[in-house]
Protein backbone atom coordinates (compact mmCIF):
# COMPACT_ATOMS: atom_id res chain seq x y z
CA UNK A 1 0.00 0.00 0.00
CA UNK A 2 1.27 3.51 -0.96
CA UNK A 3 0.08 7.20 -0.07
CA UNK A 4 -3.03 8.80 -1.36
CA UNK A 5 -4.00 12.11 -1.66
CA UNK A 6 -5.20 12.68 1.83
CA UNK A 7 -1.56 11.32 3.49
CA UNK A 8 0.02 13.14 0.54
CA UNK A 9 -1.55 16.57 2.01
CA UNK A 10 -1.02 15.66 5.56
CA UNK A 11 2.39 14.95 5.23
CA UNK A 12 2.59 18.80 3.08
CA UNK A 13 0.91 20.07 5.83
CA UNK A 14 4.39 19.41 8.14
CA UNK A 15 6.22 20.75 5.40
CA UNK A 16 4.15 23.61 6.20
CA UNK A 17 5.29 23.92 9.78
CA UNK A 18 8.96 23.39 8.93
CA UNK A 19 8.29 26.65 6.89
CA UNK A 20 6.57 28.02 9.41
CA UNK A 21 8.86 28.15 12.03
CA UNK A 22 12.21 28.72 10.26
CA UNK A 23 10.90 32.00 8.65
CA UNK A 24 10.82 33.29 12.54
CA UNK A 25 14.31 32.89 13.03
CA UNK A 26 15.57 33.58 9.62
CA UNK A 27 14.14 36.68 8.59
CA UNK A 28 11.91 38.41 12.07
CA UNK A 29 14.60 37.70 14.69
CA UNK A 30 17.56 38.59 12.37
CA UNK A 31 16.05 41.89 11.76
CA UNK A 32 15.30 42.37 15.33
CA UNK A 33 18.85 42.47 16.04
CA UNK A 34 20.27 44.19 13.17
CA UNK A 35 17.73 47.48 13.44
CA UNK A 36 16.26 47.17 17.23
CA UNK A 37 19.55 46.05 19.11
CA UNK A 38 21.68 48.15 16.44
CA UNK A 39 23.87 44.51 15.80
CA UNK A 40 26.23 43.44 13.20
CA UNK A 41 24.70 41.91 10.66
CA UNK A 42 27.25 39.11 10.87
CA UNK A 43 26.17 38.27 14.02
CA UNK A 44 22.57 36.79 13.00
CA UNK A 45 24.45 35.86 9.75
CA UNK A 46 26.92 33.76 11.94
CA UNK A 47 24.20 32.20 14.30
CA UNK A 48 21.86 31.35 10.81
CA UNK A 49 25.12 29.78 9.64
CA UNK A 50 25.17 27.65 12.51
CA UNK A 51 22.17 26.49 11.55
CA UNK A 52 22.91 25.17 7.91
CA UNK A 53 26.17 24.13 9.49
CA UNK A 54 24.54 21.58 11.55
CA UNK A 55 22.21 20.32 9.00
CA UNK A 56 25.26 18.63 7.04
CA UNK A 57 24.02 15.76 8.97
CA UNK A 58 21.36 15.10 6.75
CA UNK A 59 23.08 12.31 4.56
CA UNK A 60 23.40 10.73 8.15
CA UNK A 61 19.46 11.26 9.01
CA UNK A 62 18.90 9.78 5.74
CA UNK A 63 21.04 6.82 5.96
CA UNK A 64 18.54 6.04 9.30
CA UNK A 65 15.63 6.54 7.69
CA UNK A 66 16.83 3.99 4.59
CA UNK A 67 17.75 1.22 7.01
CA UNK A 68 16.00 1.41 10.90
CA UNK A 69 12.41 2.91 9.82
CA UNK A 70 10.78 4.84 12.29
CA UNK A 71 10.43 8.13 10.13
CA UNK A 72 7.29 9.37 12.42
CA UNK A 73 9.29 9.22 15.27
CA UNK A 74 12.23 10.96 13.65
CA UNK A 75 9.65 13.45 12.20
CA UNK A 76 8.00 14.66 15.45
CA UNK A 77 10.99 14.79 17.41
CA UNK A 78 12.81 16.61 14.91
CA UNK A 79 9.84 18.92 15.04
CA UNK A 80 9.63 19.29 18.61
CA UNK A 81 13.65 19.96 18.61
CA UNK A 82 13.03 22.66 16.64
CA UNK A 83 9.97 24.44 18.04
CA UNK A 84 12.37 24.22 21.26
CA UNK A 85 15.04 26.17 18.87
CA UNK A 86 12.77 28.52 18.15
CA UNK A 87 10.96 29.54 21.49
CA UNK A 88 14.94 29.56 22.87
CA UNK A 89 15.67 32.03 19.65
CA UNK A 90 13.19 34.45 20.53
CA UNK A 91 14.17 34.46 24.24
CA UNK A 92 17.69 35.03 23.58
CA UNK A 93 17.08 38.32 21.00
CA UNK A 94 15.14 39.65 23.95
CA UNK A 95 18.00 38.68 26.73
CA UNK A 96 20.61 40.51 24.60
CA UNK A 97 18.83 43.85 24.83
CA UNK A 98 20.29 43.82 28.31
CA UNK A 99 22.66 40.71 28.95
CA UNK A 100 24.17 40.51 25.40
CA UNK A 101 26.50 37.92 26.25
CA UNK A 102 24.22 35.28 28.12
CA UNK A 103 21.58 36.43 25.27
CA UNK A 104 24.39 35.07 22.89
CA UNK A 105 24.97 32.09 24.30
CA UNK A 106 21.25 31.15 24.22
CA UNK A 107 21.28 32.13 20.80
CA UNK A 108 23.60 29.49 20.09
CA UNK A 109 22.08 26.38 21.28
CA UNK A 110 18.77 27.84 19.87
CA UNK A 111 20.43 27.90 16.46
CA UNK A 112 21.90 24.45 16.70
CA UNK A 113 18.53 22.94 18.20
CA UNK A 114 16.91 24.35 14.83
CA UNK A 115 19.53 22.90 12.68
CA UNK A 116 18.92 19.49 14.67
CA UNK A 117 15.40 19.64 14.38
CA UNK A 118 15.20 20.66 10.60
CA UNK A 119 17.47 18.02 9.53
CA UNK A 120 15.70 15.09 11.28
CA UNK A 121 12.35 15.74 10.73
CA UNK A 122 13.08 17.06 7.24
CA UNK A 123 14.96 15.07 5.89
CA UNK A 124 12.89 12.08 7.13
CA UNK A 125 9.78 13.01 6.17
CA UNK A 126 11.44 14.04 2.58
CA UNK A 127 12.31 9.81 2.67
CA UNK A 128 8.92 9.10 3.21
CA UNK A 129 7.73 10.87 0.55
CA UNK A 130 10.07 9.29 -1.75
CA UNK A 131 9.74 5.54 -0.84
CA UNK A 132 5.71 5.20 0.13
CA UNK A 133 4.68 7.36 -2.82
CA UNK A 134 3.76 5.72 -6.54
CA UNK A 135 6.77 6.74 -9.09
CA UNK A 136 3.66 8.24 -11.18
CA UNK A 137 2.15 10.29 -8.35
CA UNK A 138 6.06 11.67 -7.08
CA UNK A 139 6.06 14.49 -9.12
CA UNK A 140 2.66 15.89 -8.10
CA UNK A 141 3.40 14.93 -4.24
CA UNK A 142 6.70 17.13 -3.87
CA UNK A 143 5.08 19.37 -5.85
CA UNK A 144 2.02 19.80 -3.22
CA UNK A 145 4.06 19.51 -0.64
CA UNK A 146 6.97 22.41 -1.46
CA UNK A 147 4.55 24.39 -2.10
CA UNK A 148 2.81 24.16 1.13
CA UNK A 149 6.30 24.64 2.87
CA UNK A 150 6.30 28.50 0.62
CA UNK A 151 2.89 28.97 1.39
CA UNK A 152 3.32 28.27 5.40
CA UNK A 153 6.49 30.58 5.45
CA UNK A 154 4.36 33.47 3.17
CA UNK A 155 1.31 33.29 5.92
CA UNK A 156 2.95 33.19 8.55
CA UNK A 157 5.47 35.86 7.78
CA UNK A 158 2.44 38.34 6.89
CA UNK A 159 0.81 37.44 9.51
CA UNK A 160 3.17 37.46 12.26
CA UNK A 161 4.01 41.04 10.94
CA UNK A 162 0.70 42.34 11.10
CA UNK A 163 0.60 41.04 14.78
CA UNK A 164 4.09 42.17 15.49
CA UNK A 165 3.39 45.73 15.31
CA UNK A 166 3.64 47.66 18.10
CA UNK A 167 6.56 45.56 19.06
CA UNK A 168 7.55 44.81 22.86
CA UNK A 169 9.85 41.96 24.10
CA UNK A 170 6.60 40.27 25.67
CA UNK A 171 4.59 40.06 22.46
CA UNK A 172 7.45 38.49 20.49
CA UNK A 173 7.82 36.02 22.61
CA UNK A 174 3.95 35.46 22.74
CA UNK A 175 3.69 35.19 18.75
CA UNK A 176 6.77 33.02 18.98
CA UNK A 177 5.20 30.55 21.20
CA UNK A 178 1.45 30.58 19.62
CA UNK A 179 3.18 29.53 16.02
CA UNK A 180 5.89 27.03 17.40
CA UNK A 181 3.36 24.88 19.45
CA UNK A 182 0.88 25.17 17.09
CA UNK A 183 3.44 23.74 14.49
CA UNK A 184 4.04 20.72 16.51
CA UNK A 185 0.52 19.65 17.08
CA UNK A 186 -0.66 20.04 13.81
CA UNK A 187 2.87 18.23 12.59
CA UNK A 188 1.66 15.30 15.42
CA UNK A 189 -2.05 15.13 14.13
CA UNK A 190 -0.78 14.79 10.45
CA UNK A 191 1.85 12.78 10.32
CA UNK A 192 0.25 10.19 12.98
CA UNK A 193 -0.57 6.90 11.99
CA UNK A 194 0.35 7.32 8.20
CA UNK A 195 3.74 5.14 8.54
CA UNK A 196 1.51 1.98 9.86
CA UNK A 197 -0.42 2.33 6.81
CA UNK A 198 1.70 2.66 3.91
CA UNK A 199 4.57 0.10 2.88
CA UNK A 200 7.49 2.48 3.83
CA UNK A 201 10.43 0.11 4.52
CA UNK A 202 13.52 0.04 2.54
CA UNK A 203 15.53 -2.86 1.09
CA UNK A 204 19.43 -1.53 1.88
CA UNK A 205 22.65 -3.00 1.33
CA UNK A 206 24.51 -3.63 4.38
CA UNK A 207 26.81 -1.37 3.67
CA UNK A 208 28.24 1.30 6.37
CA UNK A 209 27.30 4.84 6.49
CA UNK A 210 30.81 6.43 5.22
CA UNK A 211 30.51 3.16 2.51
CA UNK A 212 27.85 4.04 1.45
CA UNK A 213 27.84 8.06 1.12
CA UNK A 214 31.27 7.49 -0.77
CA UNK A 215 29.31 5.11 -3.38
CA UNK A 216 26.97 7.61 -4.48
CA UNK A 217 29.26 10.81 -4.10
CA UNK A 218 30.99 8.20 -6.72
CA UNK A 219 28.35 8.38 -9.44
CA UNK A 220 28.62 11.15 -11.72
CA UNK A 221 25.22 12.15 -12.14
CA UNK A 222 25.22 12.66 -8.28
CA UNK A 223 28.48 14.05 -7.71
CA UNK A 224 27.48 16.81 -10.97
CA UNK A 225 24.44 17.42 -8.93
CA UNK A 226 25.92 18.42 -5.66
CA UNK A 227 28.15 20.63 -6.83
CA UNK A 228 25.50 22.73 -8.90
CA UNK A 229 23.12 22.77 -5.92
CA UNK A 230 26.24 24.09 -3.99
CA UNK A 231 26.92 27.08 -6.18
CA UNK A 232 23.03 28.15 -7.41
CA UNK A 233 22.04 27.89 -3.71
CA UNK A 234 24.85 30.20 -2.43
CA UNK A 235 23.19 32.37 -4.93
CA UNK A 236 19.86 31.83 -3.88
CA UNK A 237 20.32 32.50 -0.27
CA UNK A 238 22.65 35.60 0.07
CA UNK A 239 20.01 38.09 -0.03
CA UNK A 240 18.35 36.24 2.81
CA UNK A 241 19.76 37.78 5.94
CA UNK A 242 20.09 41.47 4.43
CA UNK A 243 16.59 42.09 2.94
CA UNK A 244 14.87 42.98 5.78
CA UNK A 245 17.66 45.42 7.68
CA UNK A 246 17.60 46.78 4.17
CA UNK A 247 14.01 47.57 4.50
CA UNK A 248 14.58 49.19 7.92
CA UNK A 249 17.65 51.40 7.34
CA UNK A 250 17.21 51.99 3.93
CA UNK A 251 13.35 52.28 3.73
CA UNK A 252 12.15 52.94 7.12
CA UNK A 253 10.30 49.86 7.74
CA UNK A 254 8.96 49.40 10.84
CA UNK A 255 9.50 45.25 12.24
CA UNK A 256 6.00 44.39 11.30
CA UNK A 257 6.33 45.62 7.72
CA UNK A 258 9.90 44.03 6.71
CA UNK A 259 8.55 40.81 8.26
CA UNK A 260 5.17 41.51 5.72
CA UNK A 261 7.84 42.11 2.96
CA UNK A 262 9.27 38.93 3.75
CA UNK A 263 5.69 37.32 3.41
CA UNK A 264 5.35 39.04 -0.20
CA UNK A 265 8.97 37.47 -1.20
CA UNK A 266 7.65 34.11 -0.57
CA UNK A 267 4.44 34.76 -2.02
CA UNK A 268 6.05 35.64 -5.27
CA UNK A 269 8.04 32.60 -4.51
CA UNK A 270 4.45 30.41 -4.42
CA UNK A 271 3.71 31.67 -7.54
CA UNK A 272 6.63 30.87 -10.13
CA UNK A 273 6.67 27.66 -8.31
CA UNK A 274 3.13 27.16 -9.27
CA UNK A 275 3.77 28.31 -12.56
CA UNK A 276 6.46 26.22 -13.33
CA UNK A 277 4.35 23.52 -12.14
CA UNK A 278 1.59 24.10 -14.30
CA UNK A 279 3.47 24.93 -16.95
CA UNK A 280 6.74 22.74 -17.27
CA UNK A 281 4.19 19.83 -15.97
CA UNK A 282 0.50 20.51 -17.08
CA UNK A 283 1.04 22.40 -20.67
CA UNK A 284 4.74 20.68 -21.03
CA UNK A 285 5.62 24.31 -22.32
CA UNK A 286 9.47 24.52 -22.03
CA UNK A 287 12.47 22.17 -20.50
CA UNK A 288 13.65 22.45 -17.03
CA UNK A 289 16.67 23.82 -18.25
CA UNK A 290 14.73 26.91 -19.92
CA UNK A 291 12.86 27.74 -16.97
CA UNK A 292 16.07 27.42 -14.69
CA UNK A 293 18.23 29.84 -17.21
CA UNK A 294 14.95 32.36 -17.21
CA UNK A 295 14.88 32.09 -13.22
CA UNK A 296 18.31 33.11 -12.53
CA UNK A 297 18.13 35.74 -15.28
CA UNK A 298 15.20 37.08 -13.79
CA UNK A 299 16.46 37.12 -10.44
CA UNK A 300 19.47 38.90 -11.15
CA UNK A 301 17.55 41.55 -13.10
CA UNK A 302 15.36 42.00 -9.84
CA UNK A 303 18.41 42.50 -7.80
CA UNK A 304 19.58 45.11 -9.68
CA UNK A 305 16.37 47.15 -9.51
CA UNK A 306 16.65 46.42 -5.55
CA UNK A 307 19.86 47.98 -5.54
CA UNK A 308 19.38 50.78 -7.72
CA UNK A 309 15.89 51.50 -5.74
CA UNK A 310 18.04 52.36 -2.48
CA UNK A 311 19.87 54.97 -4.80
CA UNK A 312 17.19 56.96 -6.00
CA UNK A 313 15.24 56.14 -3.04
CA UNK A 314 11.65 55.75 -4.64
CA UNK A 315 9.54 53.56 -2.85
CA UNK A 316 8.57 50.81 -5.43
CA UNK A 317 10.88 48.24 -2.85
CA UNK A 318 7.93 45.59 -2.28
CA UNK A 319 6.79 44.98 -6.06
CA UNK A 320 10.44 44.46 -6.64
CA UNK A 321 11.16 41.78 -3.78
CA UNK A 322 8.03 40.12 -4.89
CA UNK A 323 9.26 40.34 -8.69
CA UNK A 324 12.52 38.66 -6.72
CA UNK A 325 10.57 35.68 -5.04
CA UNK A 326 8.69 35.16 -8.52
CA UNK A 327 11.95 34.32 -10.57
CA UNK A 328 13.20 32.91 -7.43
CA UNK A 329 11.01 30.31 -7.32
CA UNK A 330 10.61 29.24 -11.34
CA UNK A 331 14.60 29.23 -10.74
CA UNK A 332 14.28 26.99 -7.35
CA UNK A 333 11.49 24.53 -8.25
CA UNK A 334 13.02 24.15 -11.92
CA UNK A 335 16.69 23.73 -10.93
CA UNK A 336 15.48 21.03 -8.37
CA UNK A 337 13.11 19.50 -10.23
CA UNK A 338 14.66 15.83 -10.91
CA UNK A 339 15.54 15.47 -7.68
CA UNK A 340 13.18 12.44 -6.41
CA UNK A 341 13.86 11.02 -9.70
CA UNK A 342 17.76 11.17 -9.07
CA UNK A 343 17.18 9.78 -5.60
CA UNK A 344 16.21 6.53 -6.46
CA UNK A 345 18.74 6.10 -9.46
CA UNK A 346 22.20 4.56 -9.00
CA UNK A 347 23.59 1.99 -6.12
CA UNK A 348 20.61 0.13 -4.07
CA UNK A 349 17.59 2.23 -2.85
CA UNK A 350 19.00 4.57 -0.84
CA UNK A 351 16.90 7.32 -1.48
CA UNK A 352 17.24 8.83 1.97
CA UNK A 353 21.00 9.05 2.16
CA UNK A 354 21.05 10.64 -1.86
CA UNK A 355 18.31 13.48 -0.38
CA UNK A 356 20.47 13.45 2.60
CA UNK A 357 23.57 14.54 0.49
CA UNK A 358 21.68 16.96 -1.69
CA UNK A 359 20.11 18.43 1.08
CA UNK A 360 23.32 18.84 3.05
CA UNK A 361 25.03 20.36 -0.08
CA UNK A 362 21.48 23.15 -0.35
CA UNK A 363 21.87 24.27 3.67
CA UNK A 364 25.59 24.20 3.93
CA UNK A 365 25.41 26.47 0.65
CA UNK A 366 22.79 28.65 2.48
CA UNK A 367 24.72 28.94 5.56
CA UNK A 368 27.55 30.23 3.42
CA UNK A 369 25.24 32.32 1.13
CA UNK A 370 23.67 34.28 3.74
CA UNK A 371 26.63 34.66 6.14
CA UNK A 372 28.59 35.70 3.25
CA UNK A 373 25.42 38.27 2.06
CA UNK A 374 25.89 39.51 5.63
CA UNK A 375 29.56 39.74 6.51
CA UNK A 376 30.24 41.59 3.20
CA UNK A 377 27.36 43.93 4.11
CA UNK A 378 29.19 44.84 7.54
CA UNK A 379 32.41 45.36 5.79
CA UNK A 380 31.31 47.66 3.38
CA UNK A 381 29.09 50.31 5.66
CA UNK A 382 32.42 50.52 6.44
CA UNK A 383 33.85 52.64 3.48
CA UNK A 384 30.53 53.46 1.87
CA UNK A 385 26.93 54.75 2.55
CA UNK A 386 24.01 52.14 3.72
CA UNK A 387 22.37 52.17 0.76
CA UNK A 388 25.58 51.42 -1.60
CA UNK A 389 26.29 48.71 0.37
CA UNK A 390 23.64 46.97 0.13
CA UNK A 391 23.07 47.29 -2.61
CA UNK A 392 27.20 45.99 -4.14
CA UNK A 393 25.94 42.93 -2.38
CA UNK A 394 22.55 42.37 -4.32
CA UNK A 395 24.68 43.03 -7.68
CA UNK A 396 26.91 40.46 -6.35
CA UNK A 397 24.58 38.43 -6.30
CA UNK A 398 23.06 38.89 -9.39
CA UNK A 399 26.15 38.09 -10.88
CA UNK A 400 26.53 34.81 -9.50
CA UNK A 401 22.85 34.08 -10.70
CA UNK A 402 24.15 34.78 -14.24
CA UNK A 403 27.30 32.78 -13.36
CA UNK A 404 24.19 30.13 -12.23
CA UNK A 405 22.66 30.33 -15.45
CA UNK A 406 25.43 29.64 -17.99
CA UNK A 407 26.65 26.83 -15.87
CA UNK A 408 22.76 25.37 -15.33
CA UNK A 409 23.16 25.27 -19.16
CA UNK A 410 25.82 22.97 -19.01
CA UNK A 411 24.63 20.19 -15.94
CA UNK A 412 21.16 20.36 -16.47
CA UNK A 413 21.88 19.30 -19.79
CA UNK A 414 24.57 16.88 -19.18
CA UNK A 415 22.22 15.18 -16.16
CA UNK A 416 19.65 14.97 -18.81
CA UNK A 417 16.79 16.44 -16.66
CA UNK A 418 13.51 15.75 -18.52
CA UNK A 419 10.76 18.42 -17.69
CA UNK A 420 8.42 15.37 -18.28
CA UNK A 421 9.40 14.27 -14.46
CA UNK A 422 7.76 17.42 -13.98
CA UNK A 423 8.88 19.84 -10.49
CA UNK A 424 10.30 17.59 -7.58
CA UNK A 425 12.00 19.88 -5.10
CA UNK A 426 13.80 18.62 -2.24
CA UNK A 427 14.31 20.01 1.43
CA UNK A 428 13.34 23.35 2.95
CA UNK A 429 14.91 26.77 1.15
CA UNK A 430 14.96 28.27 4.37
CA UNK A 431 15.28 25.24 6.39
Amino acid sequence: MTLNWVQIFRLGLVQMCLGAIVVLTTSTLNRLMVVELAMPAVLPGALVALHYGIQITRPNWGFRSDTKGNRTFFIIAGMAALGLGALLAAFGVVVMATQPMFGLAVSIVAYAMIGVGVGASGTSLLALLATATEPRRRAAAATITWLMMIFGIAVTAGTVGAYLDPYTPALLMRVVAVVTVGAVALTVLSVWGIERRVIAEVESEAAPFRQGLTEIWAEPRARAFTLFILLSMTAYFMQELILEPYAGLVFAFSPGQSTQLSGAQNGGVFVGMLAVGVLATGLRLGSLRTWVIAGCIGSAASLIAIAALGEVQIGLLTPAVVALGLFNGMFAVAAIGSMMALAGEGRGKREGTRMGLWGAAQAVAAGFGGLLGAAAADVLRLWVDVASAFGLVFLAEAGLFGVAALIAARVIDHNRVRSEQGPMPIAVPGE
